[in-house]
C-alpha cells in the first residue's frame, strides 16, 4: 500500500487534534462507533503479537462512584507537594473527566498472556505493557477521527483499581479511559493552556 502526500497531512492533523479531553458532554456513544474503536485497537503492534490489553467496560454507577472517589483521595495526596502558588495552580487545574464522560475504559496489561508464546518479552518483560500503551494510542487516534475525545485518568492508585475490578494476579492496571463528545475543540494541551506545562519539544540527541 502506497500513501501519499495528503494522507500524510491527514495523519499530521490528526496527531495534532488529538488531545487530552476533560471536558465531555454527556450524549451517548453509539455502540457502532465503540466497535470501531475496539476494532482500532486490534490493529496496534504488540510484542509477540500477543495483544495482551484487556479492557472493561464499566457502566456499573457503583464501580463509577467508587472510581471517583478514588480519583479525589489520590488528587488530594497529590495536590500535597505543591506549595504556594503552585499549590493555588494545582487546585484550579480540571485533571478528569469522570463527572461526565458517557464512556470509561479500564484497561489492564496481562503478564502472562497465551497469546505470542513468551516471543519478544523475555529479555524486556516491560514491552508487554508498552504494548498496551500503543493499543491504548492507537484507540486514542481512532476516537478522534470519529470526532471524540479521550482523557486518560492518571491520579489513580493502580493497587486500589487493580483490587476495585478484582482482576486476576498477573492483571496490571493500565489506563482509566474517559470517551466521549467534547464539550469544545481546542488545539493546545490543556496544561499548556493553564501554564502549568508548555508543549516544548524534546531533542534527538546524536550519539
Amino acid at each position: 500500500m502506497q500513501f501519499n502526500p495528503a494522507t500524510a497531512s491527514m495523519l499530521d492533523e490528526l496527531m495534532r487534534w488529538r488531545r487530552d479531553v476533560r471536558h465531555f458532554r454527556t450524549d451517548a456513544v453509539p455502540d457502532a462507533v465503540l466497535a470501531k474503536l475496539q476494532q482500532a485497537m486490534e490493529l496496534a503492534p504488540s510484542v509477540g503479537n500477543s495483544r495482551p490489553w484487556r479492557v472493561l467496560r464499566v457502566q456499573d454507577p457503583a464501580l463509577r462512584t467508587a472510581i471517583r472517589a478514588e480519583f479525589l483521595r489520590s488528587n488530594e495526596a497529590a495536590a500535597s507537594i505543591y506549595q504556594g502558588d503552585q499549590a493555588a495552580a494545582y487546585a484550579r487545574l480540571k485533571l478528569s473527566g469522570l463527572d461526565n464522560a458517557p464512556i470509561q475504559l479500564a484497561v489492564f496489561t496481562d503478564l502472562t498472556p497465551a497469546a505470542g508464546h513468551g516471543l519478544g518479552c523475555q529479555t524486556i518483560p516491560a514491552t508487554l505493557e508498552q504494548s498496551t500503551a500503543m493499543a491504548v494510542h492507537t484507540l486514542w487516534l481512532a476516537a478522534r477521527a470519529e470526532n471524540l475525545g479521550v482523557g486518560m485518568v492518571s491520579i489513580l492508585d493502580p493497587a486500589a483499581i487493580e483490587a476495585l475490578f478484582a482482576v486476576p494476579a498477573c492483571w496490571r492496571f493500565a489506563a482509566y479511559l474517559c470517551v466521549g463528545w467534547p464539550a469544545f475543540d481546542d488545539d493546545t494541551p490543556l496544561l499548556d493552556r493553564a501554564d502549568w506545562q508548555k508543549n516544548t519539544a524534546a531533542e534527538w540527541e546524536i550519539r
